[in-house]
């Protein structure tokens, strides 16, 4: 399928709405134009009435390939990624064994060329002691670099002060960070450990993984970048108190310091753990109301730069332990877009801004070469959305490998019609087109 037309898009593109049709030719927008002839030998799609919207960019992902692969793998979870309209992913090194190696590195790749339908990118995982590895991080091929400033699998907690200083000052590439005080949590889990036992529920995630925890660790990224003049992109946003930090005078192209925002974090509110439970017991935790009203502030007014999922997939077995022993994280890539466009009906925000923070911004963020606009020239990342009567989220219709998400029950107002990836049809009216997998992603930087 070399050639697509798409025809009669309400194309939403650079804070725009526009009625067009759309020319697609070896993976490029070759032509976007009010009316286009179609060939004999093009694939039409007839969109009116629909919306056309650049493909999402996912800058966080975990598919738990290599290692973990009884969650999830890159075959399946970019499948539900597509599904939901994510064109392109960004995957953390938190896999077993740890991604700390160019080598390692190099097999994730190949990999995902194999098996991958959405376009794909890895981070480069930073530990105390793999400084030579991480140095050998190629700027134009590798997303970035990935610090756990916080608690994580393995051997990727980065506490040594001496380590993160030579990183920030020298790597000259983006560094993701996850920030959460692992001193504050440490101290907390023992507290709470003390007064309630093996009785502890996800109710008291939010104060174990608490405020002070976020600031603490963000607070001192942001010093680090500053020192070094390093690129810093702070990951997953909890909190209305770290938002301080931020600044929203600069244009997006010009900042050093970014930050990122996920979906549970503006969907959930901690008086959900009451009936969702360890479901949505991420790290960091999910908050308050007031918090989550925040952060929906926050990205209206441009402190907050981009909006992820942070899917992290376990199976429902592993989320069914006590507290204590469940592991944090769920899977939100099939619905992410579809939260965002809800939140639209409710009056939150616009349909150009959930463009503007889910396709451009992670594109302009991350210097990404062609990517995350609807531009002749430009590869051809798209999602075609319709609007539709209310239907559920349900277990029958789920594509991740360990069968459940956290918004099962909920109701949504869209439907994911088609989404192309790198001009191959990949997914339309709920099937898949395997034929052509998704292409590495490559960025403009020196």
């Amino acid at each position: 399928m070399k050639k697509i037309l798409i025809t009669q898009a309400r194309i939403v593109n650079e804070g725009q709405v526009k009625v067009c049709d759309v020319y697609i030719h070896e993976g490029i927008i070759q032509r976007i134009d009010a009316s286009i002839t179609a060939e004999p030998d093009m694939h039409c799609i007839d969109a009116k009435g629909a919306w056309l919207l650049p493909g999402v960019i996912d800058d966080q992902v975990h598919f738990r390939e290599p290692g973990l692969m009884h969650k999830a793998d890159l075959f399946t979870e970019s499948r539900a990624a597509v599904a939901g309209g994510i064109t392109s992913f960004m995957e953390m090194p938190n896999t077993v064994p740890n991604t700390l190696t160019q080598d390692l590195l190099a097999e994730k790749y190949a990999i995902a060329s194999r098996k991958s339908l959405a376009n794909y990118s890895f981070f480069m995982g930073v530990s105390n002691d793999n400084y030579e590895e991480v140095m050998k991080t190629n700027a134009r091929e590798v997303c970035g670099l990935k610090i756990f400033m916080g608690s994580s699998t393995g051997n990727m907690l980065v506490d040594n002060p001496e380590t993160l200083e030579k990183v920030f000052c020298n790597s000259g590439m983006l560094i993701a960070t996850h920030c959460e005080d692992e001193a504050t949590v440490r101290a907390n889990t023992e507290r709470f450990k003390a007064h309630y036992g093996d009785s502890a529920t996800a109710v008291l995630h939010p104060q174990i993984r608490n405020t002070e925890a976020c600031y603490l660790s963000s607070s001192l990224a942001i010093s680090l970048a500053r020192k070094c003049g390093g690129r810093l992109h702070i990951l997953h946003i909890s909190t209305e108190k770290e938002l301080e930090l931020f600044d929203n005078t600069i244009p997006l192209k010009d900042k050093k310091i970014t930050s990122e925002v996920c979906i549970h974090h503006l969907w959930f509110s901690e008086e959900d753990y009451v009936s969702k439970g360890n479901l949505i017991k991420w790290n960091p935790a999910v908050k308050s109301s007031a918090d989550r009203a925040a952060l929906r502030k926050a990205l209206l007014d441009d402190r907050l730069d981009i909006v992820a999922t942070d899917h992290a997939p376990h199976t429902l077995e592993e989320k069914s332990q006590p507290y204590w022993q469940a592991p944090s994280g769920g899977p939100l890539v099939q619905h992410a877009l579809l939260a965002m466009l809800e939140l639209c009906k409710q009056g939150i925000w616009s349909i150009e801004k959930v463009v503007e923070k889910m396709s451009h911004a992670p594109a302009i963020c991350f210097q990404m070469e062609k990517r995350g606009f609807i531009r002749e020239g430009y590869w051809a990342d798209l999602v075609l959305v319709e609007e539709c009567t209310p239907w559920q989220v349900s277990k029958e219709g789920l594509h991740y490998k360990c069968g459940w998400s956290p918004l099962e029950g909920t109701s949504f107002q869209h439907r994911i019609a088609a989404t192309i990836v790198s001009g191959h049809l990949a997914y339309q009216n709920g099937v898949f087109y395997e034929q052509k997998m998704g292409e590495r992603l490559m960025f403009n930087r020196p």
